[in-house]
């Protein structure tokens, strides 16, 4: 009888360990399942969503600085607006050189950041330390921030937009500009 039992507890516990096995692939299948289908419903919620609908609601000060950027950049050619990072963003061509920050992680500032040479940036910054500044990321790289919730020149602002563009634009985009 002894030897009966013996024999039945070594089946036992190898169907039990299959079973234990079996149980683990349904929980991994389970799971690749599951994070499968939050990836197809992140993806399908990325073409369904309008850029518009995907920008941060922006401070009305930074609304009138958005009109006037757009009325300036909009003249160039081969300029495009597209939301990055939440906000209202410049390509020419394939490379950004503009961008509008609306109290950028607490700043306190409503700002264009844009596309300049390191001489530009150092210059505005000792120049006026008020409206101008390095901002974060992209100061070291040269980029320079405009504070436009103060009185600010929008002739000066085109002059430092226009450089940064023309750092970034295509050949053929440039020779139009001048042309």
């Amino acid at each position: 009888m002894a030897a009966k039992k013996a024999g039945r507890k070594a089946p036992r516990k190898a169907a039990k360990k299959k079973a234990a096995r079996k149980a683990a692939r349904k929980k991994t299948a389970r799971k690749a399942k599951k994070k499968a289908s939050r990836k197809a419903a992140k993806k399908a919620a990325r073409k369904t969503t309008s850029p518009a609908a995907m920008v941060r609601i922006l401070s009305p000060t930074a609304e009138r600085a958005l009109a006037k950027l757009r009325k300036i950049i909009e003249a160039w050619p081969e300029t495009d607006e597209r939301i990055s990072h939440g906000s209202p963003t410049w390509w020419g061509g394939k490379k950004t050189f503009a961008t509008i920050a609306d109290n950028h992680h607490g700043d306190g500032r409503i700002a264009i950041w844009a596309k300049a040479s390191f001489e530009l940036q150092s210059d505005l910054v000792e120049a006026d330390p008020d409206i101008f500044f390095v901002p974060p990321y992209v100061g070291p790289s040269g980029w320079v921030g405009i504070r436009v919730d103060r009185k600010v020149d929008w002739k000066m602002i085109e002059g430092v937009l226009e450089q940064g563009y023309r750092s970034v634009a295509p050949k053929r985009a440039i020779g139009q500009l001048d042309g």
